[in-house]
């Protein structure tokens, strides 16, 4: 296969199963709003070293309190990783900034107390009301949320947040020519990819340099440097490179739905088919790592 004559590989990417949750942070403003969703997501590239991977989603439509906010998505493995990271980031990242009220934003398969882990911030002054039908998703009863006392007003935190089985990993790889035409390529994928809702690009800018293969020569890691796709060491390894490959960048993808995966991934990688890419690939495992198995060809098809 090939798109705008660039050869697709008829390979798949290899992405696992992850618990998810979708928060909405808004502020008086949508610079503090974004504010907020930057430090909360801040250093939640992989799962490998961050205990999690979040980012934006994008500009909320509509909100609580009627003020400009965002969506952001976390991923981690389990609900208890999880559960640790949204009570850590919110606390640390959003409560701290000024004029944020902070939302759960996904009807859940389960559940978690964040604002009724928060509250005690509040040092016995904190207040809580319950509300109906005050913001989508519905979630078949009454919602309450937390009015924790600070410095310039209240810190507005939902009660409880939901969680869900999703999907984080789904990738592909862009190999160029030259290093300016691969992050040429991947910038114009990540704008386009960034247009699909239930999804994320979890690295910074949504691009990564520093792809990761399973397991090291040293027994103290459990993952190392892609060395296959790696050109300066071409010669010493075994590597996957034609010649005129000098650069190869990725993009990963989280999402909700395996559905909304494969649609960023399609979307990106039509964006990404340009002057200088030589090729595109994916990262997979030979289906040791995860159960959702993105085939580049299936994907582009539909």
């Amino acid at each position: 296969m090939e798109l705008n004559g660039v050869p697709i590989e008829d390979t798949y990417a290899e992405a696992f199963s992850a618990i998810g949750a979708r928060l909405l942070i808004t502020a008086e403003n949508e610079r503090w709003a974004r504010e907020a969703a930057a430090s909360f997501t801040g250093f939640a590239t992989s799962v490998i070293g961050s205990g999690c991977e979040a980012g934006v989603e994008g500009v909320a439509s509509e909100t609580p309190d009627g003020r400009p906010g965002v969506t952001v998505l976390i991923f981690a493995m389990s609900k208890k990783g999880l559960h640790e990271q949204l009570i850590k980031r919110i606390g640390q990242s959003v409560m701290t900034c000024p004029s944020t009220a902070c939302y759960n934003a996904l009807a859940g398969e389960s559940w978690v107390s964040v604002g009724g882990k928060l509250r005690f911030f509040g040092d016995g002054f904190q207040s809580s009301k319950l509300l109906d039908g005050v913001f989508n998703p519905p979630v078949g009863r009454a919602r309450r949320f937390w009015r924790i006392p600070v410095m310039d007003g209240e810190f507005v935190v939902e009660d409880r947040f939901g969680m869900v089985k999703g999907v984080a990993g789904g990738n592909f790889l862009l190999l160029g020519e030259e290093p300016q035409a691969v992050l040429q390529a991947a910038e114009l994928a990540v704008g386009a990819m960034r247009q699909v809702p239930g999804v994320i690009l979890p690295f910074p800018g949504g691009v990564v340099r520093s792809g990761s293969k399973v397991g090291s020569q040293y027994k103290f890691l459990t993952a190392s440097t892609n060395t296959a796709y790696c050109p300066t060491i071409r010669r010493q390894v075994e590597s996957v490179l034609p010649d005129e490959v000098r650069a190869v960048l990725e993009i990963v993808i989280d999402g909700l739905t395996p559905d909304g995966v494969a649609e960023a991934m399609r979307v990106g990688i039509r964006a990404a088919c340009r002057p200088g890419i030589k090729g595109i690939s994916a990262g997979n495992y030979g289906g040791k790592l995860g159960k959702y198995h993105f085939r580049l060809h299936e994907v582009l098809r539909s």
